[in-house]
C-alpha cells in the first residue's frame, strides 16, 4: 500500500526530499575521546567491554560532546550500578545507512567486547532501501561485530518515530514515517529470535520540542533517556550471562 503512495505523491516526495536536503541545518558530530574506560582503576576483575557502532544520532550529533551522547553516558550508567569499570568504544559515521556501515566497519579498528550497541536505520528509510535489504544488511552486520569483538550480546536501537520529523514537511513526514515504521517492525521481529538479543523503541521519542536545533537529531535530554534504556538492556543481558554461568558451574 505504501508503494502506492509512493508511485502517487512521487513527484511531491521528490521535491521535498530535495527542498529538505538543501536546507537542514548541518550540525557537527559530538567533540571528544571515541573510547575510554569509566570507573575507578582498582575496582576488581577485568572491564566490562562495550562497543557502540551507527549514524549520526550514535556519533552524538544534536550535543557538544560525547560525553553527552550515547557511548561514554552509557559506560558511565553501567559503572555506577554494577561496581565494574566499563571500557567503551564508538565507532560511528554520519549519514550512512545499514550497508555503508557494513562496509566502514569492516574497515574500522575494532577493540574486543562483550555487548553490541548499534544504532542504524534512518538512512536506509531517507535512501529508500527495502526491509528485506535493510534486514539483511543488519544481520551481516552484526554476524560481523560478532565475530571480530567475541560480543555475547547484541542491543538494536529501534528507528525513531519520523512520522513527527519536524524538519520535513508532510506529506514527506507521513510517507518517512510510514516506512521507518516497516523497518522497525523488522528489527523487532528480529531481535526476539534470540534470547542474547535487545531491542530498544525509540517510539518515547516523539517530542519535537525536545530535539535538537536541526530538529532532526535527538537534543541532550533525550540522548539521557536512551543511555538510560540501553544501560537497562545491557544489565538484562548480563543477568542472562552470569545466569548461565552459575548454572555451568
Amino acid at each position: 500500500m505504501l508503494n502506492v503512495y509512493k508511485a502517487a505523491l512521487g513527484p511531491i516526495l521528490l521535491a521535498q526530499a530535495r527542498w529538505l536536503r538543501r536546507t537542514a541545518l548541518r550540525l557537527p558530530e559530538a567533540a571528544g575521546p571515541r573510547k575510554g574506560v569509566e570507573g575507578e582503576s582498582d575496582s576488581p576483575g577485568e572491564p566490562l567491554r562495550i562497543l557502540v557502532v551507527g549514524d549520526s544520532s550514535a556519533a552524538g550529533v544534536g550535543v557538544s560532546e560525547q560525553a553527552h551522547a550515547l557511548a561514554q553516558p552509557v559506560a558511565k550508567l553501567l559503572t555506577a550500578r554494577t561496581g565494574k569499570r566499563v571500557a567503551w568504544q564508538l565507532v560511528a559515521k554520519s549519514g550512512v545507512n545499514t550497508r555503508e556501515a557494513l562496509e566502514f566497519l569492516k574497515h574500522s579498528q575494532l577493540c574486543p567486547a562483550d555487548y553490541l550497541v548499534t544504532a542504524l536505520g534512518t538512512n536506509d528509510v531517507t535512501s529508500q532501501r527495502r526491509p528485506t535489504q535493510f534486514l539483511h544488511d543488519y544481520v551481516a552486520l552484526a554476524d560481523m561485530l560478532r565475530g571480530r569483538t567475541g560480543a555475547v550480546g547484541l542491543v538494536v536501537t529501534g528507528l525513531p518515530p519520523l512520522r513527527i520529523l519536524p524538519a520535513a514537511p508532510h506529506p514527506l513526514r507521513w510517507y518517512l514515517g510510514r516506512y521507518a515504521i516497516q523497518l522497525d517492525q523488522a528489527l523487532r521481529e528480529w531481535t526476539e529470535q534470540d534470547s542474547m538479543m535487545r531491542y530498544v523503541s525509540l517510539d518515547w521519542a516523539a517530542r519535537p520540542e525536545d530535539m535538537a536545533q536541526d530538529r532532526f537529531h535527538p537534543g541532550p535530554r533525550q540522548y539521557r533517556q536512551w543511555a538510560e534504556l540501553v544501560t537497562e538492556k545491557i544489565q538484562s543481558l548480563l543477568a542472562v550471562s552470569e545466569s548461565g554461568l552459575a548454572q555451568g558451574s
